[in-house]
Formats: structure tokens, C-alpha cells, sequence
């Protein structure tokens, strides 16, 4: 099974931005770490991050036809504020899971609107950095694997 990670903005920064809240793991070991659980399962997975809104949108796009079975998204901040973001996951007709590190409702209240949220199967907020590795057990789930 073919699926695809889009990391969003500052996830590159993991490890050095607010250790408080996501840890002290970059997004380099999260990968890593999800990997290590993964290699009894047949799975092709693709890592991808970007900073920049229009860039995770095409890549949002190819996946549509490319041969994508699944996608895992964290969107970052954008979350809260991209209509793009959205309709591009509207597009899709595979499972798609957005992921959050932290518990996004234990903070800040501008956090709370997860507007990307609405466009996707499931969410899974505040599991740290199991959460790459969870959300892929749910499309296993999902897709009856």
C-alpha cells in the first residue's frame, strides 16, 4: 500500500521549536522511529514537508493521481486558516488522516477551528510523535488490512 506523509509548516523544526510542547525529536527520527514499527507490514511510504501553502496543494493534487492509497497529514498552522489546503483534501477519494502532535484543544484557542480537519476521514490529536505511526495502524484499519 502506497501511502503519503505531508508535513506542513515549521514541522521541519522539530526538535528545536518549543520542546515544551512537541519534544526534542526531529521530524528526521519521527520517520525514522515510525519506520522501525513498520517493517513487518507492506507498505511504501512517502515522507514530505514543505513550508510553503501552494507547494503542499500540488503535492495534495498528484497524490490524487499518482497511485496514493492513503494520506497522513500535518498541516501545521495551516489547519486553522487554509481553504486551500481543504478543498485539495476534498479532492481525494482515498482515507486521508490529519495529525497533530499536540492536543490541539489544550491550547490556545485559535487552535481549536481545524477547518483541513473537515475535509479529512479521522483526526488524531496530542499522541506525540506515535502519532505518524497510529494513524497509519487506522488506515490499515480502514482499508481492512
Amino acid at each position: 500500500m502506497k501511502i503519503l506523509i505531508i508535513n506542513g509548516p515549521n514541522l521541519n523544526m522539530l526538535g528545536e521549536r518549543e520542546p515544551n510542547v512537541y519534544g526534542t525529536k526531529t521530524l528526521s527520527d519521527i520517520e525514522k522511529e515510525t519506520a522501525q514499527k513498520i517493517t513487518q507490514k507492506n507498505l511504501q511510504i512517502e515522507w514530505y514537508q514543505s513550508n510553503i501553502e501552494g507547494e503542499i496543494v500540488s503535492k495534495i493534487q498528484a497524490a490524487f493521481k499518482d497511485g496514493t492509497e492513503a494520506l497522513i497529514i500535518n498541516p501545521g498552522g495551516y489547519a486553522h486558516t487554509s481553504v486551500a489546503l481543504h478543498d485539495a483534501l476534498k479532492i481525494l477519494k482515498i482515507p486521508v488522516i490529519e495529525v497533530h502532535l499536540s492536543q490541539v484543544y489544550q491550547r490556545e484557542a485559535f487552535r481549536h477551528n481545524l477547518l483541513t480537519a473537515k475535509a479529512c476521514t479521522a483526526i488524531m490529536s496530542g499522541l506525540g510523535t506515535d502519532t505518524y505511526y497510529l494513524a497509519i495502524c487506522a488506515i490499515l484499519n480502514i482499508k481492512g488490512n
